[in-house]
């Protein structure tokens, strides 16, 4: 199952706590139901993007290990 994402948001080279904003700013602009994709390569990002899906009922459909040490992460805006 692949989810298309509606919009990717690229935070390779950020570190703690940009990707978690901008992953909060971007999928606030998302209509429910829609999917947003993070590229971040800071450790941090995977715990602090479970924790927020987690926090605040959004979906997070998947976390994949990308080349040079990015993680993608698939995560779907919750429905209203």
């Amino acid at each position: 199952m692949s989810e298309k994402p509606n919009e990717t948001l690229d935070c390779v080279g950020l570190f703690c706590p940009q990707p978690l904003f901008q992953t909060r700013e971007a999928i606030d602009a998302l209509e429910p139901g829609q999917v947003l994709e993070v590229l971040a390569d800071d450790p941090a990002a995977e715990e602090d993007l479970k924790r927020f899906a987690k926090r605040t009922g959004h979906d997070l459909l998947r976390v994949e290990q990308l080349p040079d040490g990015v993680r993608r992460f698939l995560l779907k805006k919750k429905s209203e």
